[in-house]
């Protein structure tokens, strides 16, 4: 949706819904793939849902939205890119303190609420970076973590006085059925380095737009 004409307040709402059914659904394939960890997930969201419904309800100008998701994403995409094989790979690192992860979720919910989006796409360079999760699992947790802020950050848009945009049922539809389709794919057909690259793509090229725009 950034890399359309919509508007920040249009994107942001219309945004949140998808992410509701694309993250429930990618979700539920990577559990049954057992790639979820709760003990990982559970500090994360303690932190991140609370946070996300005051960051929806904080005005945002539509050049700082713009460069403020740009710079993080462009940040993380060339970081996860580059990285060497080994270092985001294999066996994750011990995680850190509940509190440490308590605060990381607080700081990706705000952030999150204030642009309008689930925080996946800002949790999942996070935990492969910190090497506190392996690809699939990150995927896993990040897809429980987008349910979780959608709805806090949904609610706090809704509350302020947003609307859902006409149209927005055509797009949750074709969310679902790539969501479908990818998540298998993510889950169970490819390695967990080609999942990363795949990742770091994305985040350039949604950077990119976001900041030419």
């Amino acid at each position: 949706l950034a890399m359309t004409t919509l508007l920040p307040r249009d994107i942001a709402i219309t945004a949140l819904l998808i992410n509701l059914v694309v993250a429930g659904t990618s979700f539920t394939l990577y559990k049954l793939a057992r790639h979820f960890s709760w003990r990982l997930a559970w500090p994360l969201l303690a932190g991140s849902v609370p946070l996300a419904f005051v960051g929806a309800r904080l005005p945002v100008a539509d050049t700082v939205y713009y460069w403020l998701v740009g710079g993080v994403l462009l940040v993380a995409g060339l970081r996860l890119f580059w990285s060497a094989p080994g270092a985001v790979a294999g066996e994750p690192s011990p995680l850190p303190g509940v509190a440490v992860r308590v605060g990381s979720g607080a700081g990706i919910g705000l952030l999150s609420g204030l642009v309008g989006v689930g925080g996946g796409i800002f949790l999942s360079p996070v935990l492969l970076l910190m090497r506190w999760a392996t690809a699939k699992q990150t995927a896993a947790v990040s897809a429980i973590f987008i349910v979780a802020n959608s709805l806090a950050g949904l609610a706090g848009r809704l509350q302020a006085g947003g609307q859902i945009q006409a149209g927005t049922l055509i797009l949750v539809a074709a969310g679902f059925a790539g969501a479908l389709a990818g998540s298998y794919i993510g889950a169970f057909a490819i390695g967990q380095r080609a999942l990363q690259r795949g990742l770091a793509v994305v985040l350039v090229f949604a950077a990119v737009k976001l900041m030419v725009r």
